[in-house]
């Protein structure tokens, strides 16, 4: 925020957001359709591919979307974890949203709409797998788009990080056994081979990662790493428009039998 002397008054800067970023919508939109159309025009291919996976886990998704989340992760300074206290009330209130009120609301509607109210539009033996992910939609807080939004509308940085980086510490450890739980409250068998590589290649890999780069690309000068993560802005963008047309092209088949 600028003060203009003029006239005494308060200007607030309008955060600025690229042309790609602006019609993202757009792309997802388009990368859907891709993806339903290359896989009824090539389902072999994209069944070879989705078969690349352990305990149910996908590797070349894993990679893009390691290259999705690594440059957003750049940017969490778990150091800013000690200026919790002093955002303690908003800190408070986004970790009761994240960890409390959204998992258990999240089962609690999936309970009620995939398991009663729409039950008869789903195939039987997909209940369990349409509940399960959302269970795990909602026990994972997006914490890459809070640095997108909070730049779009102005918010404090150090509040930003502080948040971010105790969410991010927190979901290294309360992930798997609160996945755990509200499967079992919702009674499916847990798959622990996948949860705990799921957390593995998911949260512990690229956090590691992202902390050593961040560690030796600062360790250079803060314009080398401001540099890099400009650089990587796009090939994080493309990575998360590839994972999406490979999600939609796995079950581009399956979508127009049942759409």
């Amino acid at each position: 925020m600028d003060k203009v002397a003029e006239s005494g008054e308060l200007q607030i800067t309008k955060p600025v957001i690229g042309t790609f970023e602006r019609n993202l919508t757009w792309w997802v939109l388009g990368c859907i359709v891709v993806g339903i159309t290359l896989g009824k025009v090539f389902p072999g291919f994209f069944q070879s591919v989705g078969n690349l996976k352990i305990a149910e886990v996908n590797f070349p998704v894993a990679v893009l979307i390691w290259l999705m989340i690594i440059p957003m992760l750049l940017k969490i300074d778990f150091s800013a974890m000690k200026e919790v206290l002093t955002h303690s009330k908003g800190i408070g209130v986004t970790l009761f949203i994240n960890w409390v009120v959204k998992p258990f609301s999240m089962a609690l509607l999936a309970w009620i709409f995939i398991r009663h109210l729409f039950a008869g539009l789903l195939p039987v033996e997909q209940i369990d797998s349409y509940i399960a992910g959302l269970i795990l939609l909602a026990a994972a807080p997006c914490t890459a788009m809070v640095f997108v939004w909070s730049g779009l509308c102005g918010g404090e940085p150090k509040f930003t990080l502080s948040q971010v980086a105790i969410n991010d510490a927190i979901m290294l450890f309360a992930f798997a056994p609160l996945v755990a739980l509200l499967l079992g409250l919702s009674s499916i068998t847990v798959p622990w081979a996948t949860l705990f590589l799921s957390v593995l290649l998911f949260i512990i890999v690229p956090v590691v990662v992202s902390q050593i780069l961040r560690k030796l690309l600062l360790s250079r000068s803060q314009n080398t790493f401001d540099s890099v993560l400009k650089r990587l802005h796009p090939i994080s963008l493309l990575a998360l428009l590839i994972t999406l047309v490979l999600l939609f092209a796995f079950q581009g088949e399956q979508i127009l039998a049942q759409p």
